[in-house]
């Protein structure tokens, strides 16, 4: 699959068996707007261009807030697992599904490149009710594609990504507009880094 794009994924089949619909079109990063790749790095995993698919201080400061509240419990998970877990996996929260998370992970940064896993994970990633991808997502929110997708466009569509069946961007609910200005000022931050600005030349859009 560094090649080929996964004809389905298993939440993607869960979620239209469940009678939620499967709205998807799978597209080269070329045709991503390089503000909606900034706006997942800024909502979802800020240290993506740095680590090797793992976020392990915030991998320990969720374990301890899980611990300390166990029903409101908080993702550790960086855009490399997140991939992995949506290509190969299924939804879940088991120590084996876990662990063959952990492998695949490893696996996709070694095989794949940040590229190549940004790509999956803006084509595999729930936006909503049944709507899989970014350009799914730019076509139901926005009406355009996701090479057209603009700054604020990209971010109120990755504040949504937490919950992706519960926050809404129509009608746009007030945590949706509020975490999309957060997100914006964090892509303002995260922009200059050289690093991420050599991701953000595949997108369609060039640098941000």
């Amino acid at each position: 699959m560094r090649w080929i794009d996964p004809p389905i994924t298993i939440t993607q089949l869960v979620n239209w068996v469940q009678g939620n619909g499967l709205k998807r079109d799978y597209v080269n990063r070329s045709e991503i707007s390089a503000q909606a790749m900034l706006a997942v790095m800024a909502s979802e995993d800020q240290l993506f261009y740095q680590h090797a698919g793992f976020d392990w201080e915030r991998i320990e400061a969720a374990m301890k807030h899980n611990e300390r509240k166990p029903n409101k419990i908080r993702g550790g998970s960086t855009i490399s697992q997140q991939t992995a877990k949506n290509v190969f996996l299924w939804q879940g929260r088991s120590y084996f599904r876990k662990a063959l998370e952990f492998y695949f992970t490893f696996l996709i940064e070694l095989f794949w490149g940040k590229q190549r896993i940004l790509e999956v994970y803006l084509n595999v990633i729930e936006m909503g009710r049944g709507v899989f991808g970014i350009e799914a997502a730019a076509r139901h929110y926005f009406n355009k594609p996701a090479s057209r997708l603009t700054r604020q466009e990209a971010s109120m569509i990755a504040a949504v990504l937490p919950s992706p069946k519960r926050y809404k961007i129509k009608p746009l609910s007030n945590y949706v507009a509020g975490r999309a200005r957060f997100i914006q000022q964090q892509m303002s931050y995260l922009a200059p880094v050289p690093e991420i600005q050599r991701l953000l030349r595949s997108g369609a859009k060039g640098t941000y």
